[in-house]
């Protein structure tokens, strides 16, 4: 190569690598850390005056205003925090400002009886700004070391929903009489809406082995659920995310995977036979380069997963994009907040990862 060529080439390097960086600077984000030194934290949400709330599996919700941890928890409840088990998700009431609700799901022992889920919605007392129990919605739906789904969030139509797995028992997720292995729908005020598939039932949909994420795609309304797929004696990965439809079976434990069944409604997508995902939270972006896509943590994969539809053909997916991988842990939940940013909680606490010295952590992630 002559001298002339080899600045030339050295030159059309130089030009790529500086177009790259510029293409990578406007779709990955900064990460900075909210806060940290939590425990396991499981669900975040916003009210309305910028506060974050958020949920610790050990029973203590925890509030972050003006950038700050409250020292004091908002409220600590008494869960059963064994294994997957504990305080679970939260939703803040879109009317916050006006009734103070804040809603959340967890498991609870009475003596000598097996684990139970329930969900309450709280209030916030004006006097001291601390929580209290307004109302039991749901209560004594059964419980287990692993399989408690939990994920609580309101949904485009204003109603309630509530993720509930199988409890480590298969045969509740078809049994439309177990509210196990389903995903729930519920009025505020905990009663049952009146265009619920099935008549007098919390039920929405069916035959899910672990639900974790809910998402609401913005425009359509559509509904998506992450799920957790067969592990051990069951199989091995194939996690799941689910475009879900009322009162639609999507099909566990009768098939995995790319499997079909007449009456069942397989994934969108799924990790296939040789990767864990664990999917958690879920979100949609609004804003910014990301915009359109689906969100979803991980927390066997440690990473956050984009899913793009094909915008002539959604909800068919079009690509599955992999960040963050590894560089934060375990990945629990992931919201947009009102400032556009998105924010997500690590779980390394949570008995199966390795914390660093901050961990647990809230993070943001923001595009320049």
């Amino acid at each position: 190569m002559t001298p002339a060529r080899r600045q030339t080439f050295v030159y059309l390097c130089l030009i790529a690598l500086l177009c790259a960086r510029a293409v990578d600077g406007q779709t990955t984000p900064t990460v900075e850390t909210i806060a940290g030194g939590l425990d396991t934290p499981w669900a975040l949400d916003f009210a309305p005056d910028g506060r974050i709330f958020l949920s610790e599996r050990a029973g203590r919700i925890r509030v972050i205003e003006n950038g700050k941890l409250h020292a004091e928890p908002w409220m600590t409840l008494e869960v059963a925090a064994v294994g997957e088990a504990g305080l679970l998700g939260l939703a803040v009431d879109p009317q916050f400002a006006r009734n103070g609700y804040v809603y959340v799901a967890y498991s609870y022992r009475n003596p000598n009886s097996p684990l139970r889920n329930r969900l309450v919605r709280l209030r916030e007392d004006a006097k001291t700004n601390k929580g209290v129990v307004d109302k039991i919605l749901i209560d004594d739906v059964r419980g287990a070391n692993n399989h408690d789904g939990g994920r609580v969030k309101f949904g485009a139509d204003g109603k309630l929903y509530w993720t509930m797995g199988d409890a480590q028992t298969t045969r509740y997720a078809q049994n439309l009489k177990s509210l196990n292995g389903k995903i729930l729908r519920l009025n505020a005020d905990g009663s049952v809406p009146a265009d619920n598939p099935f008549t007098g039932s919390f039920v929405y949909s069916y035959g899910h082995r672990n639900p974790q994420g809910l998402a609401w795609q913005p425009g359509s309304g559509r509904l998506f659920a992450t799920e957790h797929g067969p592990s051990g004696f069951q199989g091995c990965c194939r996690d799941e995310v689910n475009f879900i439809e009322p009162g639609k079976n999507y099909g566990w434990p009768e098939i995995r995977g790319d499997e079909s069944k007449d009456g069942i409604v397989a994934p969108l997508i799924h990790a296939g036979t040789s990767e864990t995902w664990a999917p958690a939270g879920a979100t949609f972006v609004s804003h910014g380069p990301w915009a359109g896509s689906l969100l979803f943590t991980g927390l066997r994969g440690q990473t956050l997963y984009r899913l793009i539809f094909d915008p002539a053909n959604s909800p068919k997916v079009e690509k599955l994009e992999r960040h963050l991988v590894r560089q934060f842990g375990r990945l629990r939940d992931v919201i947009e907040g009102p400032d556009q940013g998105l924010y997500l909680l690590t779980s390394n606490r949570d008995g199966r990862g390795s914390p660093a010295p901050q961990d647990d952590r809230v993070l943001r992630l923001r595009f320049k």
